[in-house]
């Protein structure tokens, strides 16, 4: 038997006997990002990322990022100790990476966020062959079955479209990372004016700095959006006072727990299933083609994802914590 080359200790993820982390929430010696979303970053000694990940980190982090920064391109191998490391697309966010690391001839792949449907901002997912699989879990139940993104960006257009015709402003919450630029670029191409809230704007100017354009976009300043615009901001800020000044106005939740039902969005007018994340058949699919002999599934529903691979006669299970499993 060989131990299986990865650990979770204190909600944080390692590559067993080494000092490398993955998606350290806290500060590590040594830490692969696989994207800038606020709970995979910290103020680590040393980064490995992307480099449009670590612009997105300097940007969120600013005067608190104190360590060195490896920025790596996809597909370009590198040695750490006695580690091989390759970083490849997760079509998540621009800059997100999975990252496989091979050791004494086993392969480790680690998913990080994953979005497998087509992508505006971000660089497409690829399937990371490897014999061991850490996939994440957000959408892991069967019910999480998102529909074709085309369809759901015209549902919000149609959104838009119904709202403007009613003199009203449209505004579309989604994350000021992410989620918000793919939706800026959508309606900007589309030929609509647009007016970012300022923490989206602060992140547009870092995608546009890594060579992604979101055309018709302007400020959301104290004078609030002319008439015929759509504005879009993050949704925690949805309460705050350049949404709350905005009188006449219709909001959206982009999400993709909007494809449940029985969440309910308090305030909003509508949802709509808009995800950067893989739902539950592409998670399935996605294990299947990487050839994992085995798959360790981590955050959201773990457990659930688990037994359903094992259902397709894929070897998997939950990553406990504190345990070392053993691969045959």
């Amino acid at each position: 038997m060989r131990r299986l080359p990865i650990e979770l200790s204190q909600g944080q993820l390692r590559v067993s006997e080494s000092g490398l982390f993955l998606d350290a929430h806290r500060k590590a010696a040594c830490a692969f990002v696989s994207h800038a979303h606020g709970d995979h970053i910290a103020r680590h000694e040393r980064t490995i990322a992307t480099a449009p990940t670590v612009a997105l980190m300097r940007h969120r982090l600013g005067s608190k990022v104190k360590g060195d920064a490896l920025s790596v391109g996809y597909r370009k191998p590198f040695g750490l100790g006695d580690l091989t490391l390759e970083l490849f697309p997760a079509g998540h966010v621009l800059g997100s990476a999975q990252l496989r690391v091979t050791r004494h001839g086993v392969a480790l792949g680690y998913s990080g966020d994953l979005c497998l449907q087509p992508t505006l901002t971000a660089e497409p997912a690829e399937v990371v062959e490897c014999d061991v699989l850490v996939l994440e879990s957000t959408f892991g139940l069967p019910r999480y079955v998102f529909p074709d993104k085309g369809e759901v960006l015209a549902e919000i257009r149609r959104f838009v479209d119904g709202a403007l015709s009613e003199g009203a402003t449209p505004v579309l919450l989604g994350y000021a990372l992410g989620k918000a630029q793919e939706v800026l670029k959508f309606l900007g191409e589309a030929g609509y004016r647009c007016r970012a809230h300022p923490v989206v704007h602060a992140v547009n100017r870092v995608y546009e700095a890594q060579g992604v354009p979101l055309p018709n976009v302007e400020l959301l300043g104290p004078e609030g959006p002319l008439a015929g615009e759509v504005v879009v901001a993050p949704p925690h800020l949805a309460r705050t006072s350049p949404i709350l000044r905005i009188k006449d106005r219709r909001t959206a939740v982009l999400t993709g727990w909007a494809v449940d039902g029985r969440r309910g969005f308090r305030g909003a007018d509508a949802a709509f299933p808009l995800s950067d994340h893989a739902d539950f058949p592409s998670l399935v699919r996605y294990a299947k083609a990487t050839g994992a002999a085995r798959v360790l599934t981590v955050h959201g529903y773990a457990r659930e994802l688990a037994s359903a691979l094992r259902q397709e006669g894929i070897r998997a299970e939950p990553l406990v914590e504190r345990e070392q499993l053993e691969l045959l």
